[in-house]
C-alpha cells in the first residue's frame, strides 16, 4: 500500500471491520478524524474504538510515545472494558491486526498524517503491506504479545524513560491504576496464535 490507500484498506476495511479483537502497535498515537459517510461531521478514531469495544471487540493498543491531548481528553472520558492500553517508550513497531485473520505492517502511524485521513498535501508518506498470510501474522503476534507482556523489559536499558515498566507486579491485578497517560490498565490475557 501507499499513501492514501492506508486509509480505506488499515482504517475503513480493516480496524472499523474487526468483529472480534484488534491489536494495534504505534509509535505515535493521536485522535485521528475518521469521516463516516452520511455524516456533516467526521468521529475520532478514539470514538470509533470505543464503539467497536462497546460491541465485545477486544482491543489492545501498544504505543510508544504520549497520546496527543485530544486523544488523552477522549480516552479518560470514557475507557470501555473492551480496551487495554499499554506504553513502551522503546516502540517504534507499526502493525494492526485484525481478528488474528489479516495485517497491516508498515511505516504508518495511528494518526491522520500516516493512515491517510488528512488531506493530500499534509498527509505523510507512507509505505506499508497488508497480509492474511498466518506464518506472518503468527510471527508479529508473537513479539506483540512479548512487548505488551513485558518480556523484554528486565534486560532494557532505558527503564530510566520508562512511566511503567510492563512486567511490573502491580499492572497485573487486573483493575489497577496505569500511570501510563492516566488510563485503566486492563490486561487481557496474549492473543492465542492462529484464532
Amino acid at each position: 500500500m501507499v499513501g492514501e490507500q492506508h486509509f480505506d484498506r488499515v482504517v475503513r476495511d480493516g480496524m472499523l471491520k474487526a468483529g472480534i479483537s484488534l491489536d494495534i502497535a504505534t509509535a505515535d498515537f493521536k485522535a485521528m478524524l475518521v469521516p463516516v459517510e452520511g455524516r456533516r461531521r467526521a468521529r475520532s478514531i478514539v470514538e470509533m474504538l470505543c464503539r467497536l469495544a462497546d460491541g465485545g471487540v477486544e482491543i489492545r493498543l501498544l504505543h510508544g510515545g504520549v497520546p496527543s491531548g485530544a486523544a488523552l481528553q477522549e480516552l479518560r472520558r470514557k475507557l470501555p472494558a473492551g480496551i487495554a492500553i499499554r506504553r513502551c517508550p522503546r516502540l517504534h513497531a507499526k502493525a494492526v491486526i485484525v481478528d488474528c485473520g489479516s495485517m497491516y505492517v508498515g511505516s504508518a502511524n495511528l494518526t491522520g498524517a500516516g493512515l491517510g485521513a488528512k488531506a493530500v498535501g499534509k498527509r505523510n508518506f507512507e509505505l506499508g503491506v497488508w497480509t492474511r498470510s498466518p506464518a506472518l501474522i503468527d510471527a508479529v503476534l508473537d513479539e506483540f504479545n512479548a512487548l505488551w507482556e513485558g518480556r523484554h523489559c528486565p534486560s532494557c536499558r532505558r527503564r530510566d524513560v520508562c512511566p511503567v515498566p510492563l512486567e511490573e507486579p502491580a499492572l497485573h491485578g487486573g483493575g489497577a491504576a496505569n500511570r501510563n497517560a492516566g488510563t485503566a490498565a486492563r490486561l487481557p490475557s496474549p492473543r492465542p496464535r492462529g484464532l
